[in-house]
């Protein structure tokens, strides 16, 4: 009953959200459709605590609630001094996720994000964020991120954020509508040749997740255009497809339309 505020009092972004779902999932009946709707608002409402319980949770019960599988192909690349792209969406318990990864992998973690316009919540997830020595840095100061850590770095992003009207210039079919990508990830990793993992982040119960760690690009300098924006996409349109009641339903993800 924790959801019951958010969703019938305050109905955080409710219309939002069911329309979201509709275009997403045209063939669903609308009583499939509120049951998915109830069950994002219970999963956004455990979201929130875990996301509050994680400013002060200890760094042994953090790991004892995430499970990251295949990372030794990015223990390698740590061995020889490399640095290597991450990328996930909005799924599961992001936060969570970022901050257990920031434990377990050993390279330094350096976050490509987009700062919250609110500097108090800003001022409060930044201090979560980094509680276990990540680095934070502003989308537009990418390159001089780039520039700054050149050896044992993981740079990460989240795939599945709006670009800004300007850049909204490429459209991948995502979720049976054309949603514009973001090609931040694509850029940087085709300009460094670092290799790309994508997390694909499963639930296994209440606060409890696991993080599957996806090689995608091993030379990217090589790969065709928009290959990897693709890849990654297209991983988290299956998750989103097999469990859709875990991502973040509450976002105006398609205020971008192609202009043809």
């Amino acid at each position: 009953l924790t959801y019951y505020p958010l969703f019938y009092i305050f109905k955080y972004r409710r219309k939002v959200v069911a329309g979201n779902l509709r275009n997403a999932f045209p063939e669903r009946s609308a009583g499939e459709l509120l049951a998915i709707e109830k069950r994002f608002y219970r999963h956004l409402t455990d979201v929130m605590f875990e996301t509050i319980k994680s400013y002060s949770i200890s760094e042994k019960e953090l790991l004892k609630r995430l499970a990251f599988k295949g990372t030794e192909l990015v223990d390698k690349y740590y061995e020889e001094g490399k640095n290597v792209i991450f990328c996930t969406g909005h799924y599961c318990n992001w936060e969570m996720i970022a901050l257990g990864l920031g434990l377990k992998n050993r390279s330094q973690m350096v976050v490509i994000y987009k700062p919250i316009s609110n500097k108090l919540f800003e001022n409060w997830f930044t201090r979560l964020r980094t509680r276990f020595g990540a680095i934070f840095v502003p989308m537009r100061q990418t390159l001089r991120a780039l520039s700054e850590f050149k050896e044992r770095a993981a740079f990460c992003f989240a795939c599945d954020q709006s670009p800004v009207k300007e850049e909204a210039k490429y459209f991948v079919n995502f979720l049976k509508q054309p949603t514009a990508a973001l090609l931040g990830i694509e850029k940087v990793a085709r300009r460094t040749n670092y290799p790309v993992f994508y997390f694909k982040t499963t639930r296994v119960r209440r606060g409890y997740y696991t993080a599957e760690c996806i090689p995608l690009a091993m030379e990217p300098a090589t790969t065709a255009p928009f290959e990897i924006t693709n890849l990654h996409l297209a991983i988290l349109e299956e998750t989103i497809n097999k469990e859709p009641a875990y991502w973040l339903w509450s976002h105006n993800r398609w205020k971008h339309k192609p202009l043809n």
